[in-house]
Order: C-alpha cells, then structure tokens, then sequence
C-alpha cells in the first residue's frame, strides 16, 4: 500500500511538471507537425512526441493534452494573475474543452473513417485523454482548437524512496 501511494503521488508530480512547464524547453521534448521523411503534413501548433512514429500504421496508445487547464490549476493561475475566475467557471471550460473535442474527433476521425478508442478522460491533475488510434492517422488531431501536445503513452518506472537511516 506504501509504494502505491508513493507511485501515484509520483506520477501526481510528474503530471503536474508537465502541465506547468516545468520540462526542458519547447523542441527538446516534442515538436510541431511538419514537412518529415518526404511526407507533407499539416503546420499546426499542436506538438508531437518524437517517440511517436507517424509513419506507421501500426495502433498506438497516445496521451492528448489539451489547453485549457484542469480547474484548480485555472483557478490558481487566474488568481497569480490578478483575474477573477470560480472554480465553476473553470468546471465549466474543462468540460467544455472535452465536448469540442468529442465534436472535433467525430467530424475529422470518423468522417475520415479513422479507428479510434478513448481509453480515459482526464479531467483533475491533467486536463485531457488517452486513446488508441493509427500512428500514421494523428495528423487529422493537427487541426485541433483544444489540443496542445500529443504524447507516447509509455509506462515510466519509478524507484520507491528509501528509508532515512537516521532521523535529524
């Protein structure tokens, strides 16, 4: 039970270094869709992990991370920044942030007869989804409004903490 809760609430910080921005700068980690291998793509301001093999049709298991940020996290930017936001307000732009998705994903997936699967809807520390879709089909989620990075979803390998010999 100790290491699960050390588990998630590693993963917790990760999620959160991400969504703030606390990563190696923007190009180090992902770039945006362009001109590779030959292949003209879509410019877009959505980035894409490298890891990410957009050449092949082989279906992987991505991470979407959209936008708008989880309510919380909204809530507390707004108030650094001097803007008055509720937490409602912010409830209200996440989920809205899902159902323009949902919108976005039926008329340029299923209209291109793209497969795809929503696996889980992040809403709390991230504001996004994973799914499973054709690596060489992710160019039509290019055209996004509410998508700000596409990721690899791999499985990370944490060490659990070790025990102080001593106590101060």
């Amino acid at each position: 039970m100790f290491l699960k809760k050390c588990y998630c609430r590693a993963l917790l910080i990760v999620l959160v270094m991400a969504v703030s921005g606390c990563q190696a700068s923007k190009g180090d980690n992902t770039y945006p869709l362009e001109e590779r291998g030959g292949e003209e793509t879509m410019d877009s301001s959505v980035e894409i992990d490298p890891a990410i093999d957009l050449s092949s049709s082989q279906t992987i298991s991505i991470v979407i991370h959209f936008t708008t940020q989880p309510a919380k996290i909204a809530v507390l930017e707004a108030e650094k920044k001097g803007i008055d936001l509720t937490f409602e307000e912010a409830v209200r732009q996440v989920e809205n942030s899902h159902r323009k998705f949902q919108e976005e994903i039926r008329t340029t997936l299923e209209e291109n007869q793209v497969p795809y699967q929503i696996t889980h809807r992040y809403k709390t520390a991230f504001n996004g989804v994973s799914m499973k879709m054709p690596a060489n089909e992710i160019h039509h989620l290019t055209s996004s409004t509410v998508i700000q990075k596409i990721y690899a979803n791999e499985d990370i390998q944490l060490d659990p903490p070790t025990q102080p010999t001593e106590q101060l």
